[in-house]
């Protein structure tokens, strides 16, 4: 059964309203949620950026919802740290919380001062955080020297079922090496070739557990009031790789999306007034294999949205 859940965006929407999204979430309908975890947001105009396991804790608490994040461990966060957290939440909220993991963006890690390491040595640190992860999560002493360092680590609070590991990936290569470690698969919105790409790269590739899709949408009874949405809130957030990876601060993102057109932003968020379209839209991507699917409207308020598809939309993509 296709699980459609929400995706809550620390960068766009203070912790309490996020608080009250999640709730709302449940009592229309929503199946589960995620968030994101960033240190910074990608443009002024989205203005927030809370901690996100801070806010994981009080999701779950408040809510009867499954619920994941995305984080990229070996900068930011040490692995051991991750490893702790994920521990918490699963032996707190048993079968409810699951992690995904990647490598990251400098707008977010560069905070550390550390120099911003080339995508081949991020995966090679993001694999062995894995590991490290792993080996803790089953209650292992960990020591390890490498691009990350861990010196006798050891987990005193574990779940009875490790949380599922996700792999994150937005590129066919990725998917790919993320079958060798991960107990799932998630990505973002594209068009449906390079979904389907993405979808067997992963499975070929012997990749096991549930593929995971966040969708980016901007929903207003309004055509116009629905683009204008999505150009104020996402236009930042156009640029693929490596551009996306490698800018540092709100500013530059900024800068660099001075110019985007509604036309640029309309190839990563769905936008339209149409519920039909946007359940027609979340179908495809159930249909190409993805069993759990984010809806992210990409406005601040979240209210009318939650209401109109928990209405609407929800039921005809189950149907």
């Amino acid at each position: 059964m296709t699980v459609l859940g929400v995706h809550a965006s620390h960068e766009q929407i203070h912790p309490t309203g996020l608080l009250d999204a999640v709730r709302k979430a449940e009592e229309v309908g929503f199946d589960a949620a995620m968030c994101s975890d960033h240190f910074a947001p990608w443009s002024a105009r989205q203005g927030q950026s809370a901690l996100a396991w801070a806010w994981l804790g009080a999701a779950l608490q408040a809510t009867n919802l499954p619920m994941g994040v995305v984080n990229a461990p070996g900068q930011r966060y040490h692995p051991a740290i991750i490893a702790q957290a994920i521990a918490t939440l699963g032996a707190m909220y048993p079968g409810r919380f699951w992690a995904a993991l990647g490598t990251g963006e400098a707008a977010n890690e560069h905070i550390t001062g550390d120099p911003w390491p080339r995508k081949d040595l991020r995966s090679a640190r993001l694999l062995e955080c894995v590991e490290v992860i792993r080996a803790l999560l089953r209650g292992e002493e960990v020591s390890h020297d490498g691009l990350v360092t861990v010196d006798r680590a050891r987990l005193w609070t574990l779940p009875e079922e490790p949380p599922a590991l996700v792999g994150a990936a937005v590129s066919v290569e990725t998917a790919r090496w993320c079958a060798s470690w991960a107990d799932g698969l998630i990505t973002v919105n594209a068009p449906a070739e390079h979904l389907r790409k993405m979808v067997d790269a992963y499975r070929d590739a012997g990749g096991k557990g549930p593929l995971h899709l966040q969708v980016h949408l901007s929903w207003d009874p309004d055509e116009e009031t629905a683009r204008a949405i999505a150009h104020d809130q996402w236009r930042s957030n156009v640029f693929p790789p490596p551009v996306c990876w490698d800018l540092e601060t709100p500013e530059h993102f900024d800068a660099v999306s001075e110019q985007v057109t509604a036309e640029q932003i309309g190839r990563v968020v769905n936008v339209s007034s149409d519920l039909g379209r946007h359940a027609e839209l979340l179908r495809s991507y159930v249909e190409l294999g993805f069993e759990k699917v984010f809806l992210h409207h990409v406005g601040q308020e979240q209210d009318r949205f939650l209401d109109a598809f928990g209405e609407r939309v929800l039921a005809e993509v189950r149907a």
